[in-house]
């Protein structure tokens, strides 16, 4: 049987409130409301179900209905399953989707220009490692967006484009899936996977936890588009606006300073080793190599070697 619950936009508007009033926050008042606002559309629509094949084939099939019927597709769109069948991650590896876990898929139009959209999949990971550090576990992001503890995978991200047939929109399909309540896993994931509620010792409630982290995609969603402003507002001054989203992406992960293995798929097809040493305002992750090479890399992914 399902976990099943009912989320509402309301329920999602009132936990970003929660999150706006944080008291750690170094932005003004002003700042804060005008996050919230951009991130608001995130949940204003949400269809639940017992138990999908994949969360973004069902994004997918809705956007394409949207399009035949002329309709304006209402961005930030949610899609959530008490299970999934056939999820899969990065380079087509499966992702165990009972129930227990968080498993959704965002959906949202893209209306930002081009250097601040790809950092849609970095807004992801910061929502979902947020979220998980709030539950009071000490969670780390590795570079795309991976999010773990210790090593044990947590969470996983996978965010694709979608061209409308009909409008020819441009759709950002942000699948997300997490181990909550999840305590069980195949042989082949034993070693790499973790849960929440494993760290806890307790299980959590899914319906306010799923809440708590539309909100955070909320204010990380709402973050990019505030960084789009100012760093247009600077480009007319001749100045240079330092990502919000960006710097709180640094302050999470644990991949700087760390010799890795990088590839497209460094898992089957790893190409070289390097020691992190940072990441620009593009989020493109900085390489130095043994000879001190200076590579910087925007798509694939890394391995931990030490």
């Amino acid at each position: 049987m399902g976990v099943k619950f009912h989320l509402t936009p309301q329920a999602v508007r009132s936990f970003l409130l929660d999150r706006k009033h944080s008291p750690d926050s170094p932005l003004s008042h002003d700042h804060i409301q005008e996050i919230c606002k951009y991130g608001a559309v995130v949940g204003s629509t949400i269809h639940q179900f017992d138990y999908l094949d994949r969360g973004m084939d069902k994004a997918r099939q809705l956007i394409d209905n949207y399009e035949k019927k002329g309709k304006s597709f209402p961005s930030g769109m949610v899609i959530i399953a008490d299970s999934m069948t056939m999820s899969v991650g990065r380079f087509g590896r499966q992702w165990h989707a009972p129930v227990g876990g968080i498993w959704l898929a965002l959906v949202m139009v893209n209306t930002l220009i081009p250097s601040i959209s790809r950092l849609y999949p970095l807004a992801a990971g910061v929502a979902c490692c947020e979220f998980i550090r709030n539950c009071h576990i000490d969670a780390r992001l590795k570079w795309v967006n991976d999010i773990h503890i210790r090593g044990k995978k947590l969470a996983g991200i996978l965010t694709e484009t979608h061209i409308g047939k009909n409008s020819k929109e441009e759709y950002i399909i942000i699948g997300l899936g997490i181990n909550v309540n999840n305590q069980h896993f195949p042989p082949y994931l034993e070693q790499e996977a973790g849960s929440m509620c494993d760290e806890l010792g307790q299980s959590l409630n899914l319906s306010r936890e799923t809440g708590k982290l539309l909100a955070d995609l909320a204010w990380n969603i709402g973050l990019l588009c505030f960084d789009e402003r100012k760093k247009m507002e600077a480009s007319g001054i001749n100045q240079q606006h330092r990502s919000l989203l960006l710097a709180r992406w640094r302050q999470l992960s644990d991949s700087m300073g760390r010799k890795v293995q990088f590839g497209f798929n460094a898992r089957e097809t790893p190409q070289y080793k390097a020691t992190v040493t940072g990441l620009d305002e593009t989020g493109g992750l900085r390489l130095t190599l043994a000879d001190g090479s200076l590579l910087t890399e925007h798509g694939g992914e890394i391995i931990y070697l030490d």
